[in-house]
């Protein structure tokens, strides 16, 4: 087992998103997950109807516990629940940027139903004070239309240059664009990188297990960057592993059901 992450995020009971599918998908490619819980939410794969946000004082507490015991080689940030959290959580971001230690940032702000996972003014904490800190940001398109301040983003093109927007605007890290929104038969994501583009195109796979698939995608980029890997190869782990999860999903649940996280696992 190698490669430290440290999971900041909320809960999912029903096992799909969240840090539950952070935890299994760190382990599922070999690395060790640990987290602090920043909400609980009330959800399954029909839709999210409630969630209660832990106190930043708790979330603080969490953090410091596992730092100062077991340590991080990557952090990955997910749902972050309100905004006093979020300044929180920010501050963190740099004092462990200051140590070396990168942070892959998935800027939660709804889940894949549609939902709204982030209280009043996390968006605005997260645009100022995380995007610039972050050394992976791995926004879904709608995601990305609300932080590079655009209109919707309906072709890749639009996701590309929103991007380029963003990084012009923040001198952030490198952004991976993920295109799963973006309607079509082929899925394009974007790695892009301070005048580096690396592209990948997949057939979008007809399906409605779906749940989690951006947690499970930034926490397997995580793993990959935790292990030593280069950030494009980390990434082209992730979205080979998410593609593989997806194809191989369990079928439950009446809505976007999970993901299959363990399909490395041998006889899952």
């Amino acid at each position: 087992m190698k490669g430290r992450v440290l999971i900041i995020a909320g809960s999912d009971p029903s096992g799909g998103a969240g840090v539950q599918a952070d935890i299994k998908t760190v382990t599922a490619l070999g690395g060790y997950a640990a987290a602090a819980l920043t909400a609980l939410t009330v959800q399954n794969t029909k839709g999210v109807s409630g969630f209660e946000p832990v106190s930043p004082e708790m979330i603080r507490a969490q953090i410091d516990a596992v730092m100062e015991d077991v340590g991080a080689d990557v952090i990955k940030i997910g749902m972050i629940g309100d905004k006093k959290a979020a300044y929180v959580i920010a501050e963190f971001i740099e004092e462990a940027r200051r140590a070396g230690i990168p942070t892959v940032l998935d800027p939660v702000l709804g889940a894949t139903s549609g939902d709204s996972l982030a209280g009043d003014g996390v968006a605005a904490v997260v645009y100022h004070e995380m995007l610039p800190r972050s050394a992976l940001i791995t926004p879904n398109a709608d995601e990305l239309a609300v932080f590079a301040k655009t209109g919707p983003l309906a072709t890749t093109d639009d996701m590309l240059r929103a991007g380029r927007k963003l990084q012009q605007e923040w001198m952030t890290g490198p952004l991976l664009l993920k295109g799963g929104h973006i309607a079509g038969e082929e899925i394009v994501d974007i790695l892009l990188g301070s005048g580096s583009v690396k592209t990948w195109r997949h057939p979008r796979i007809n399906t409605t297990s779906t749940h989690g698939t951006g947690c499970t995608l930034a926490s397997a980029c995580a793993a990959g960057l935790a292990q030593g890997l280069s950030l494009a190869d980390a990434v082209e782990r992730a979205i080979a592993y998410v593609q593989a999860a997806i194809r191989t999903a369990p079928g439950y649940g009446g809505g976007r059901g999970p993901l299959n996280h363990a399909h490395t696992v041998k006889g899952a």
